[in-house]
This record gives C-alpha cells, structure tokens and sequence, in this order.
C-alpha cells in the first residue's frame, strides 16, 4: 500500500475539519496530487472531553493541542492545523508554527434569539459564550446582562440559541464563514467595539522544525501578511500570558509595508480595562507587540491579573 503524501492531524469538530480540508485542497492544488492522496487523521483532544467548566479553569488552551502535538512529535502525523487562537504562546520543543493561511474576516458575530442585535437585549437578558474575554466586553457594554459557560462546536451552540436557552452567542465570523453559515450572524461587530482574540480567524500550520520535507511542501500555502500580524500579536500575548483567566484581546493589520497594532486588558465583569495601540514597520512586528504588552502590564493596577 502507497503511504499517503502527507498526514494531516486536527480535532473532530465541523470547523476543525473544515480548515483541515481547506489545507488538503491548497496542498493538492499546490503539489498537484489528488486530495485522497492527503490522509486527515481526527484526533480527540482533552479540550474537546472538558464540557462542564472554563478551560481557563482546567489547564488553559494547550487542551486543545497536547494530544494532537504527541502525535506530531511521534511522527504518526507530518502537520497539524490549527485555529491559531486556540495555541499557546509556548510551543513544545522542536515544534513550530511554520505557516499560516490567509486570514479571514477576525470580527466577532451576534447570533441573537428574538433581537437580533447585543444592544436591544433586554435587561437582564442571558448571553452565552465560552471565552472570557466576549464575557468581558459584552459586561463592559451592557453591565445588566448576565452571561453563562457556553462550551460545544458550533452547530450545539447554535441549536441552544434557536431552542432559547439564551438570548444569544458571539461567535467568530470567520468560523460561521468557513461552515458556510455565515448567514446566521445576526449583527457584525466591528472591532472598535469588541477587539478580538489574537489569532482570530487564521489557520495555522504546525510541524516539526527539523522536519524539511513537511516545510517546503507547506512554504507555499503561507500568507506573509498573516504571519506577520501574527508575529505581533503572539509576541504581545506572550508578555501578559502569566493568567489565562484575565480577558486579552489583540489584532495588527499590516498595510503598506507599516503594522498596527491594537491590544486590551479587561477585568473579566467588563468594569474596568486598557488599551495600548503600535505602529511600526512589519521588521519590527514582535517588538511592537512586545512594547504594547509590558505597557498594558504596566499599566494595570495592582491584582488586575489575579481578578476572577
């Protein structure tokens, strides 16, 4: 029997398996091989497993990469695809984020029950989300609106919002988008209002560093611009990655040679938060990042990191 082209390892949910196709048929494409010559191999993850509390509480976002990353290291699979704001800052030893794909739309989407829009929500009004930070900034807001762990793929959520167990969700746009149901966003929000996660809405591509093979087959899929916003935005979650259960948010859009770069801070009842902003050319993404980071640490007031 021929061994595959190449092995794909990546969670089981809808959107997982969609952007590990997406990276099949861009590596088909890109090497001319037929897809079926790509094996995609599913692999369940703690963070899939933990449905009954935060991840914040149970370990944080290596939940959702630890087994997937074993399997790499060991060699049963040659890449792993993943949405980038679900890695952690700090990557195993001899694994990289080694390409990322051109990212799509970062804003967040409201999917609402009968209003259709965050801020008609009637007082009191129940909202779930799984991410501390969408917490946050719909408290921030609309301080009278109670919110409640919301934890399952996409399609679960959905179905809870349409059955009434809340008045409504945010999700990644960019995730509706790659599920093809775009059309169940209610309301885009922009980001002057909710900054989003770093990393939203790109895909990226982890191997093994010394692994060259694997590296110049998936050189062809990177986005530069992506790259290196991320770059940014990863360095300025590293500086401030000390508690992953103070809401972050971060996004740089590279434009002309040149970087900008938003970051934020936030309590996680939306009462209280920091901005700092970067510009800068695109050689210096990470320190961008980096400065706006140890300007937010700065900044915040003593316990800000240890809030609850």
């Amino acid at each position: 029997m021929q061994s595959p082209f190449l092995r794909i390892g990546t969670r089981g949910s809808a959107l997982a398996l969609a952007q590990a196709h997406e990276v099949r048929t861009l590596l088909a494409r890109a090497h001319d091989v037929p897809e079926t010559a790509i094996d995609v191999e599913i692999i369940k993850t703690s963070g899939d497993m933990i449905q009954d509390r935060p991840l914040s509480e149970a370990g944080g976002k290596g939940l959702f990469t630890k087994e997937i990353e074993e399997a790499l290291i060991s060699g049963r699979i040659d890449l792993a695809v993943h949405s980038s704001k679900d890695m952690p800052t700090v990557l195993p030893d001899g694994l990289g984020l080694t390409a990322f794909l051109a990212r799509e739309d970062v804003r967040d989407a409201f999917i609402g029950h009968a209003v259709k829009n965050l801020v008609d929500l009637p007082q009191g009004a129940v909202v779930g989300s799984a991410s501390l930070r969408r917490q946050a900034q719909i408290r921030r807001e609309r301080p009278d609106l109670s919110t409640v762990l919301f934890r399952g793929n996409v399609p679960t959520r959905l179905d809870k919002v349409r059955r009434g167990e809340v008045a409504g969700t945010l999700l990644a746009l960019a995730g509706l988008k790659r599920l093809g149901l775009a059309a169940e966003a209610t309301e885009i929000i922009g980001t002057e209002r909710f900054l989003p996660a770093v990393g939203q809405g790109a895909i990226a591509i982890e191997t093994r560093l010394d692994d060259t093979r694997t590296r110049q087959l998936i050189a062809p899929l990177n986005d530069a611009a992506t790259e290196i916003a991320l770059r940014a935005e990863r360095a300025f979650l590293r500086v401030l990655d000390g508690s992953c259960r103070t809401p972050i948010a971060g996004l740089a859009l590279v434009r002309d040679g040149r970087l900008g770069f938003d970051g934020e801070i936030l309590r996680p009842d939306g009462s209280e938060s920091f901005k700092a902003s970067r510009t800068g050319s695109i050689a210096e993404a990470e320190t961008l990042g980096r400065d706006a980071g140890e300007e937010l640490k700065a900044r915040a007031p003593a316990g800000f990191f240890e809030s609850r």
